[in-house]
């Protein structure tokens, strides 16, 4: 289930970006899988979604709110759940703690 805590409050300066989307009016079923959906279905469903965003005026947009919300379902921005959750490892594996970053913290 999402976390719904890391989602932006209701203020639709954040959420003009989609009025402008290419999906708009597009069927949904296209960005999010059916259940036991697999294999070659999934992926010419995924490959068709992605079109839809490859001429998208808000790609970025979208796939940045799908990354900093941890969207766990569907095509958002060109990127699939799979790509998003690899982006995301690979985020985790360039922090490092502050501590290391400004060295130690001696008392004056």
């Amino acid at each position: 289930m999402a976390d719904f805590s890391r989602l932006p409050g209701p203020n639709a300066d954040l959420w003009d970006w989609q009025l402008l989307a290419a999906c708009r009016g597009v069927d949904s079923s296209l960005f999010f899988h059916p259940e036991g959906e697999r294999g070659a279905a999934r992926s010419a469903r995924e490959a068709s979604a992605k079109e839809v965003c490859m001429r998208c005026p808000v790609r970025a947009e979208c796939a940045a709110h799908a990354l900093a919300v941890r969207e766990p379902y569907g095509v958002w921005g060109g990127l699939t759940e799979d790509e998003r959750e690899e982006l995301m490892g690979r985020a985790r594996h360039r922090l490092i703690p502050a501590s290391s970053a400004i060295g130690p913290i001696t008392p004056h």
